[in-house]
């Protein structure tokens, strides 16, 4: 390696020199997000000649060997995945004590910069961003990979309208190393499952309730459940049901209403049974729907970075007091014991 990876890598010089070499292969260029596990940095593998993105861990966690062994596992169960809807993990390694994990670099931005930047999209650009991720998770699903943290953040979009589902099993990682105590959760709230809520092990349709919640707010621009707390949008999730998008968006039409309602049923045991199901739910009314501009006009039109995208707010972990038992609410028929919220601004 020409340097270690223990010298500064604030900020691009914007002349394309490499602000250090990992294993003298790897020459990271510009920092291009950070959250709550790590930071992302642009790359250039000088062996393969091609631009990846280098996501190297944050020191706290790097210091942990529990957390880097499973972080070593899920990576490589992420490493298997081979689907065109997924990031490619490409390699591992780690220098001087930092551990960082190499992957496909998508030319593109998120569905978060996406909403950012124009608000709620059309009922057929919503469709094919759900259509594209519904065939990612069913792709990981099947081979025992369940996100865990899905939200438009994790979700890009390249300039050519190709939907690309990042960060597919480290949610698992940085969760168990959160999750210190008993009935602890990790999570990003407002996407987060009624049964991630109690405590209880999270499946495939737990993701799937995730991507109603976003598919929510594609349709209208706005989340279904706000609150001053953390703990106030838990309790939402657990006693609410997801209003129609159409009440805020009057050109979602039923199919629309109902495919989100069928995901976002607090009962995971009367959503769809899988991704594949819910495919095939969406493709039956998605090409009835009024054409609209592509993704990948929309992505190539958002304004220009001025600069790298800026550091997301570290992560914020609050404990929520035990959740009440309640008599006639099936959904407190178990309580947490602890509920550990993660508020992550950005993906990383």
């Amino acid at each position: 390696m020409s340097k270690s990876m223990t010298q500064p890598m604030a900020s691009a010089n914007g002349q394309g020199q490499a602000l250090v070499t990992l294993d003298g292969r790897y020459h990271v260029l510009e920092r291009i997000a950070a959250g709550g596990m790590g930071e992302v940095f642009r790359a250039h593998d000088a062996v393969l000649a091609r631009e990846v993105a280098v996501k190297v861990l944050h020191r706290s966690l790097s210091s942990d060997q529990g957390f880097v062994e499973r972080f070593r596992r899920e990576a490589r169960a992420a490493a298997t995945l081979n689907h065109p809807n997924i990031v490619a993990v490409y390699d591992w390694g780690a220098v001087d004590g930092i551990y960082y994990m190499v992957m496909e670099y998508v030319r593109g931005r998120s569905v978060r910069e996406l909403l950012n930047a124009g608000g709620r999209l059309a009922p057929a650009q919503a469709a094919d961003i759900l259509r594209q991720t519904l065939a990612a998770l069913e792709h990981a699903h099947a081979k025992g990979i369940v996100h865990r943290d899905l939200k438009p953040e994790n979700i890009l979009i390249t300039t050519d309208g190709v939907v690309k589902l990042t960060d597919l099993g480290l949610a698992r990682a940085f969760a168990d190393a959160k999750n210190t105590r008993a009935g602890a959760v990790t999570g990003t709230v407002q996407y987060l499952a009624p049964e991630q809520i109690r405590g209880e092990p999270a499946d495939p349709r737990s993701d799937l309730y995730s991507l109603g919640i976003v598919a929510y707010e594609l349709l209208t621009g706005e989340l279904p459940y706000t609150g001053e707390t953390p703990m106030a949008i838990a309790y939402k999730h657990l006693s609410d049901r997801v209003p129609k998008p159409s009440r805020s968006a009057p050109e979602v039409g039923a199919d629309l209403d109902g495919f989100v309602a069928s995901a976002t049923d607090p009962d995971r045991e009367l959503r769809p049974e899988s991704a594949a199901a819910m495919r095939v739910d969406l493709a039956s009314f998605a090409g009835s729907l009024p054409r609209a501009r592509s993704l990948g006009a929309l992505v190539s039109d958002l304004p220009e970075s001025q600069e790298p995208a800026a550091p997301a707010a570290a992560t914020v972990t609050e404990t929520i007091p035990r959740l009440q038992r309640a008599q006639r609410r099936r959904w407190r028929r178990w309580a947490a014991a602890v509920l550990v919220v993660a508020v992550v601004a950005g993906a990383a």
